[in-house]
């Protein structure tokens, strides 16, 4: 018996450690975003919370050099706070993806990974990654 079973609570780290704890669908709208020119397109991820516990989640997107996150062409991640998650319950985070003129035509690996975090986001109790690709046409 643990310290903490006598209070009621239990430790459910390890098993939200060990699973899968997302399940991670990504939506591009435009599908394209147009080369050498400034254009832009919404990125779409929803993350559901696939344990039976509550988790407190986050999602980070990475692009590469020749696109963006924002209009200045500078920012290449982006963190967006989706606070705690039910369990089975889904939040969604909307995120612009920028070209411009040094976009070239060609496909770009977008990486999304989605945090579980415990005390406050600073704490990683797990993580999960995802790629998708933004096509230049």
């Amino acid at each position: 018996m643990g310290f903490f079973d006598l209070f009621g609570k239990k430790d459910v780290s390890k098993d939200l450690a060990k699973t899968m704890p997302y399940a991670i669908r990504t939506e591009l709208v435009p599908y394209k975003i147009k080369a050498n020119v400034r254009s832009s397109s919404s990125l779409r991820i929803s993350l559901r919370n696939q344990t039976e516990e509550p988790v407190v989640s986050s999602v980070v997107v990475e692009v590469p050099d020749r696109i963006s996150l924002d209009e200045t062409g500078f920012t290449k991640q982006k963190e967006v706070r989706l606070g705690t998650l039910a369990p089975k319950e889904e939040k969604d985070a909307i995120i612009s993806v920028f070209g411009d003129s040094g976009t070239d035509k060609g496909e770009y690996t977008v990486s999304i990974t989605a945090f579980i975090h415990y005390r406050d986001y600073a704490h990683v109790l797990n993580a999960m990654k995802k790629r998708t690709i933004v096509e230049a046409i």
